[in-house]
């Protein structure tokens, strides 16, 4: 580790070549730095600064064909293989829909992108990468050998800035909000949540309580909430598996949030990490950094809907599991059974 505070793109270039091995997102807390540093640090090396707004990287996402969407959380990685499409701009809020790639964007989040191309024994490497106001990833887009790779090079040239410096400035990074309850708006709470018709109504219904969301499942009790075991994340993943029942899974974090819709079928656990490996789904989560996990229900106008929901200490949301309620594939039932099983959180174990 150096010992200067901020490293110089010149020798954070020099700490890259002798640390080949490792990741990104590694190298960049060994040095103390945002990750948008390090990118920006290869700037003219192997890196183009681009226009961040989502309107232009997702409209040349959309041209590349089959390309893999990556989302992270702290120690939560979403990753999807498929095609970006059917695009829904917004000022506060965006979204792209397809079968595969399911995305809800909050573009006042995209504040730094950068086009990526490293040269590999198998060719070169190449990925969009967007960060937030703090330097911290908020969602990237890595071409595979099925891309469409040609049009990488106009695709850049129309996306790049004027501003192809090697530095970057970034803000202090905002702290996750810790639970916020109010125990005596409890009746109130409880009172306006069984009255809900659709999921999206409970963060507003947090927002006039003065809550939020952790802060609210601390206070609400049953039947609209449940405390499990943290151990009830990994419980879940295999009784997914298990019973070949499709779920909607979201990770997110202020800039983005993707979702996977369908089953998980192979689970690879190494160390501290659970890993979905399937053909087309990728998770990575470290179990050792989920604090608390809930059952929740919800009610809405096409029945309850059930969901388990993991934080990290800090009071962050890591993810959020639901049963698919759709038509010919319903699992919503064999959900609800799945986390009826789940174990409690033993009484004194917080």
């Amino acid at each position: 580790m150096l010992d200067r505070a901020t490293p110089t793109p010149e020798e954070i270039r020099a700490f890259v070549q002798d640390h080949p091995n490792l990741r990104a997102r590694d190298i960049a807390q060994k040095l103390s730095i945002a990750e948008a540093l390090l990118v920006a640090a290869g700037v003219g090396i192997n890196a183009t600064r681009i226009a961040p707004h989502p309107d232009g990287i997702i409209a040349a996402a959309e041209q590349l064909g089959e390309v893999m969407a990556l989302t992270r959380v702290g120690d939560c990685v979403h990753e999807k293989v498929g095609e970006y499409g059917n695009y829904h701009p917004g000022e506060h809020a965006a979204m792209t829909l397809t079968e595969e790639i399911d995305l809800r964007i909050f573009p006042r989040h995209w504040v730094h992108a950068y086009a990526v191309e490293t040269l590999s024994d198998a060719g070169p490497k190449r990925s969009l990468q967007v960060f937030d106001a703090a330097g911290d990833a908020v969602h990237k887009i890595h071409l595979r050998e099925t891309s469409r790779q040609e049009m990488w090079p106009e695709l850049i040239a129309g996306l790049a800035m004027a501003d192809q410096s090697t530095g970057q400035e970034v803000t202090e990074r905002a702290p996750s909000e810790p639970a916020k309850s109010r125990p005596e708006k409890t009746d109130v709470l409880r009172h306006e949540w069984s009255r809900m018709t659709d999921t999206h109504q409970f963060l507003r219904l947090c927002s006039k309580l003065k809550m939020n969301r952790l802060g609210a499942y601390r206070v609400a009790g049953a039947p609209f909430v449940r405390a499990l075991d943290p151990e009830a994340a990994n419980t879940m993943l295999m009784a997914v598996r298990d019973a070949g029942i499709n779920i909607m899974f979201f990770v997110g974090n202020r800039g983005c949030i993707q979702i996977h819709t369908g089953p998980i079928q192979n689970l690879r656990p190494m160390g501290p990490w659970q890993n979905v490996m399937d053909e087309r789904f990728n998770l990575h989560l470290r179990l050792d950094t989920v604090a608390e996990v809930w059952a929740v229900e919800k009610p809405t106008q096409r029945g309850p809907a059930v969901s388990v929901e993991a934080f990290d200490a800090q009071g962050g949301l890591i993810f959020q599991v639901f049963g698919v309620g759709k038509e010919g594939q319903d699992s919503r039932e064999d959900w609800g059974r799945i986390v009826a099983a789940l174990p409690d959180l033993q009484e004194g174990a917080a």
